[in-house]
């Protein structure tokens, strides 16, 4: 009996450990889907303009999930083959660090943190059960190691110098992708000044201030406090200036745009958003404050799920581009999908030449889809980013 026991024992074990190997597969499954549908049909124009283009997309959260990035997934949103596809250039991953239990649009409180369960899960080493930094610095060192095993193909982007290595090796024929690391929110910081320079070691380049919850730094447009800036939060964001560290609004209170833009002495980006006059979505800051985020120089990425356009069709997406062009100025335009960040899309990072058919059709002028499809955003980060 003891032997039987002890044999049963270890196929639950057994079970349990497979169980687990697949539940983020599983979950993952679930909350980064693409809406059912049948292939796009794109005319061989559309193809053929979108294949000229430099695509670049603001924000992706495709470093949080249990998949290796180098490898074409069947769940998700990004991967490099599916970059490729997509004739993407440049990718900006963002690093998630804390979701809470009630995430919403409207009242968030930051009391508690599914990423930790996800963490062990997914076998994340033991340091980052418990700090938010260490979260970020092992999200980096994912890139950083798919670089290393895949040189010719993904070029981490750290300086302007290295944009236009990667438009060199592009314009040669190549077709490497470039990665750009950003953080989505600034509470991996954990209240210590020093560790924005940690951060920007580790390869940072962007940083948003807050996320779905108020921190150290700030109220959050999800938050509970609607509050502006604190002292650490002025201090962060001149010390991410001083690196030439982009900085990046989403998800702040309209106090943390107003108080941010008072300070900075360079332009920010709004990573992935929708406009509100084109979607009345509480996920959506004021026409006005956008407006004068780009009187600033900054740049707008607009997203593709609903909650920042309504309705995520492509046609619906380019309506949501549309107006952004019309009210911002078509030099303060871009895309920012909120890929792999928990919400359903329409369509993936391989199908992104609909979004230049929709544009055609929707009679854009060919300077304005290549503006936003990635002009407009290669310029910005060539002109904010260090010199190298």
């Amino acid at each position: 009996m003891k032997r039987i026991l002890i044999g049963a024992g270890g196929v639950l074990v057994i079970l349990l450990v497979a169980a687990l190997a697949l539940l983020p597969g599983v979950l993952e499954g679930q909350i980064n889907r693409i809406v059912e549908h049948e292939p796009y049909a794109v005319a061989p124009e559309a193809t053929a303009r979108h294949g000229e283009l430099a695509v670049v997309d603001l924000h992706a959260d495709t470093l949080l999930w249990a998949r290796d990035p180098l490898e074409r997934a069947s769940r998700g949103h990004v991967d490099l083959p599916r970059l490729v596809d997509g004739n993407v250039t440049l990718q900006v991953f963002s690093v998630v660090t804390k979701v809470p239990r009630d995430q919403r649009y409207v009242g968030t409180s930051g009391d508690s943190d599914v990423i930790t369960l996800l963490a062990m899960v997914q076998r994340w080493p033991a340091r980052t059960w418990d700090s938010l930094l260490e979260r970020a610095l092992y999200q980096a060192g994912k890139l950083h190691r798919a670089e290393a095993a895949a040189p010719d193909e993904l070029k981490i982007v750290r300086t302007a110098a290295d944009i236009d290595a990667l438009l060199t090796l592009r314009g040669d024929g190549k077709r490497p992708v470039g990665g750009l690391l950003a953080t989505e929110g600034s509470h991996p910081l954990e209240g210590r000044l020093e560790n924005i320079q940690r951060l920007y070691d580790a390869g940072y380049r962007m940083m948003g201030l807050t996320h779905f919850f108020d921190n150290e730094l700030g109220g959050s447009l999800h938050g509970l406090s609607g509050e502006g800036l604190t002292d650490f939060g002025r201090d962060a964001v001149r010390e991410m200036e001083r690196l030439n560290i982009v900085v990046d609004l989403a998800h702040a209170s309209p106090a943390v745009v107003e108080d941010t833009l008072e300070i900075a002495t360079r332009p920010v980006v709004i990573s992935h958003t929708g406009i509100k006059g084109a979607c009345d979505s509480p996920r959506n800051i004021e026409d006005a404050l956008m407006k004068r985020v780009t009187d600033a120089g900054g740049l707008i990425g607009i997203g593709y799920w609903k909650g920042a356009v309504c309705d995520p069709a492509p046609a619906e997406v380019v309506k949501a581009i549309r107006y952004a062009i019309d009210f911002l100025g078509v030099d303060h335009v871009a895309l920012g999908s909120d890929y792999d960040g928990a919400v359903p899309v329409a369509f993936d990072t391989s199908e992104l030449a609909v979004l230049t058919a929709e544009m055609q059709k929707a009679g854009f002028r060919d300077e304005e889809i290549a503006k936003v499809m990635g002009g407009n955003a290669l310029r910005f980060l060539r002109e904010q980013l260090p010199k190298g």
